[in-house]
């Protein structure tokens, strides 16, 4: 069977971002509904773009069909998914516009924005089955894969992050962003775990790419930068080189959870 790689890009990602490179649109019919992915062309491998906000940007965080997208990987036969997304700082220690690797996540309800559970097997199937986490939602081999192609990029990359789903379409209060920071998360966004945890559910390894874009907590100060779209537009810049380097290099890797089935 002929594996792919692919990438879940934000919403300050465009076809057009990629313009050394030919982006073929792609319809999957799935049970879950139709999903777009983008064949990415000319670069000697088979390897898949997801524009999660869609190409152009129409789709807000609650809006996204995550379980269509994440079928569609399957469809793909995807064995290594990078998800990535520009996220709220809430510690000092992780700094703006720089590369930071996920180590964990949290997401206690486990709920899509619809308030479905977040699962692959919202009725009985014949395959259905428990997510056990042996190592984690984020793949060890697939980080150390992004150590080696990032570090050219970066002197140091912190990967002992943590991220906390907080879902859209609003923004965080100061009081929600402080919560958060006191649960352990280090980072947020409105995107990003229920992706990893469908995906999960597929046994498609994942790693999580992110980039801050501004600090969340109100006692850290944020340093001036314009509107809130040039800070996405920024953080979009620092990843984009990653992504292209994950595209043409990263490598199929095996899933070290499993499906607990009956």
């Amino acid at each position: 069977m002929k594996t792919s790689i692919a990438v879940i890009l934000g919403s300050s990602f465009q076809t057009t971002t990629f313009r050394e490179w030919d982006l073929e649109e792609v319809l999957f019919e799935t049970p879950f509904g139709a999903a777009v992915l983008h064949r990415v062309l000319g670069i000697g491998r088979d390897a898949w773009a997801l524009f999660r906000h869609g190409a152009p940007h129409r789709l807000l965080p609650h809006q996204i069909n995550y379980r269509a997208n994440a079928y569609a990987l399957k469809m793909v036969h995807c064995k290594a998914l990078l998800v990535t997304s520009s996220v709220g700082v809430l510690t000092a220690r992780l700094p703006l516009y720089n590369l930071l690797i996920l180590n964990d996540l949290i997401y206690p309800e486990n709920r899509l924005p619809n308030g479905e559970t977040c699962t692959m097997y919202p009725n009985p199937t014949a395959d259905h089955g428990h997510l056990v986490l042996n190592e984690g939602l984020f793949s060890a081999a697939l980080k150390a894969q992004l150590h080696a192609l990032f570090s050219p990029l970066q002197t140091a990359i912190p990967d002992e992050v943590v991220f906390a789903y907080a879902g859209g379409p609003r923004t965080k209060t100061p009081a929600e962003n402080r919560y958060w920071a006191k649960m352990g998360a280090e980072v947020n966004s409105m995107t990003l775990a229920p992706e990893v945890v469908l995906a999960n559910e597929l046994e498609i390894p994942c790693a999580g790419l992110v980039v801050g874009h501004k600090y969340s907590v109100p006692e850290m100060r944020n340093p001036e930068k314009g509107s809130i779209q040039d800070t996405l537009v920024a953080a979009r810049e620092r990843l984009e080189q990653a992504v292209r380097l994950f595209l043409q290099e990263a490598q199929p890797v095996a899933f070290r959870n499993h499906l607990f089935r009956f």
